[in-house]
């Protein structure tokens, strides 16, 4: 949970220093658009390089073993950081988000899987892939918040002037992270000499898992791309349309963060058996295509922080479902899958986004970005209305005596 913690920290932490650091490395030529371009870009750069490095790294951790692979991505995650802190070049910025990016994308799939194969009751897989989800979003919504804090505390406390737009205080932060946690999990993550468990029990329905963890990543890249296209064209609407203050705006994607945070945290909870969760997938579906389609319709602020719950609520019941469920269906590949799931997410996040900036003003269809996220959402309700009883298999009973048997003897 740190290690997710850290790279998302360090994902969310440049990102309200983005604009000014392009601002201050363009100089005179970095007109207001040129600005917006660039900060959309470094943002692409860093999921694609999530997107084609993740699965990668899921193999490889399935193969030679967890421990390894997430030293190798917060080590190097760490020296990114601390080696970009002090660049001064667009360029520079460009190759330090996708390397940065690279070695990030080694460590939340590899965390989830290896609470996939370690954990010996699906209660505790469920809770556990739920931490890890709601860990990732405490380090970004925190980000900001302590890029500025470390910024100003090194400022006050070292007399340090520092230009506009800087990020070498909170990069060096977050690399010093990086190192302190990977010094942890090189004595606390298992070899994989200790992942037996999934071995033991994956093989039982090799043909029906062969089709449905894929239908499971069609619907983490719908959601990821309706969420995507969400975020941008919450924070387009705001300004430009509802005239929202600056803390208006910051204060939708708090409640945003807050309320996908919450869900997460009871849909898992005690109070809910795991296999039960599979009914909330098409519900949730639904939710979610509905406040898309009615965020144009918002017409000022405590409207649309009605819809913006719908959203978040929904997007936090689907995000760590579906990762429960690919965990559940991957057996041995626990790496392979989610590593799969990291990078349909990110792609799915990346394609909403830009088209969500692109489509906003369009002059044909108002809102056309939600109305088309909206509709391809549906779409994954439709593809989802026959998963609850597809996922309820048999081999998930057999996991559960095997668990049972393991511990008696």
């Amino acid at each position: 949970m740190l290690s997710v913690f850290t790279v998302s920290v360090g994902f969310g932490i440049v990102l309200p220093l983005l604009p000014y650091l392009i601002e201050r490395l363009l100089g005179a030529e970095g007109d207001a658009a040129l600005v917006s371009q660039h900060t959309g870009l470094l943002t692409a750069v860093y999921t694609l390089s999530l997107f084609l490095f993740a699965p990668l790294w899921g193999r490889l951790s399935d193969q030679r073993g967890p421990r390894g692979v997430l030293l190798v991505g917060l080590l190097g995650f760490g020296v990114t950081m601390l080696v970009f802190s002090f660049v001064e070049s667009l360029v520079a910025v460009y190759a330090e988000r996708f390397i940065s990016g690279m070695f990030a994308a080694a460590v939340t799939p590899v965390a989830a899987a290896v609470f996939g194969n370690v954990t010996t009751t699906e209660q505790g897989r469920a809770r556990r892939l739920a931490f890890v989800s709601m860990t990732g979003i405490s380090g970004f919504l925190l980000g900001p918040m302590l890029s500025v804090f470390v910024t100003r505390f090194a400022a006050d406390t070292f007399s340090l002037a520092l230009p506009a737009g800087s990020v070498a205080v909170p990069l060096a932060a977050t690399g010093l992270l990086a190192f302190l946690v990977a010094a942890g999990v090189a004595f606390s993550v298992p070899s994989i000499e200790g992942l037996g468990r999934s071995k033991q029990i994956s093989n039982t329905s090799a043909d029906q898992k062969a089709w449905l963890v894929p239908k499971l990543l069609i619907l983490t890249f719908i959601v990821s791309v309706g969420v995507g296209a969400f975020e941008v064209g919450l924070a387009l609407r705001g300004k430009q349309e509802l005239g929202l203050s600056p803390y208006q705006i910051a204060l939708m994607f708090t409640e945003c963060s807050l309320v996908m945070f919450g869900m997460q945290a009871i849909v898992f909870s005690p109070w809910f058996k795991p296999d039960t969760t599979r009914w909330l997938i098409a519900p949730a579906l639904s939710v979610l295509a509905a406040g898309l389609f009615l965020v144009p319709w918002a017409s000022d602020f405590m409207l649309m922080l009605v819809v913006i719950g719908a959203v978040a609520a929904s997007a936090g019941i689907l995000s760590p479902i579906l990762t429960y469920w690919i965990s559940a269906k991957a057996g041995s590949a626990q790496g392979w899958e989610l590593g799969k799931q990291t990078a349909a997410s990110s792609l799915g996040t990346t394609l909403g986004s830009a088209v969500g900036g692109i489509l906003y003003s369009t002059v044909y269809l108002p809102g056309a970005s939600f109305v088309l996220s909206a509709s391809l959402t549906v779409l994954g309700f439709l593809l989802s209305l026959g998963l609850p009883h597809l996922l309820m298999l048999p081999d998930l009973c057999s996991r559960s005596v095997s668990a049972r048997s393991s511990k008696q003897k």
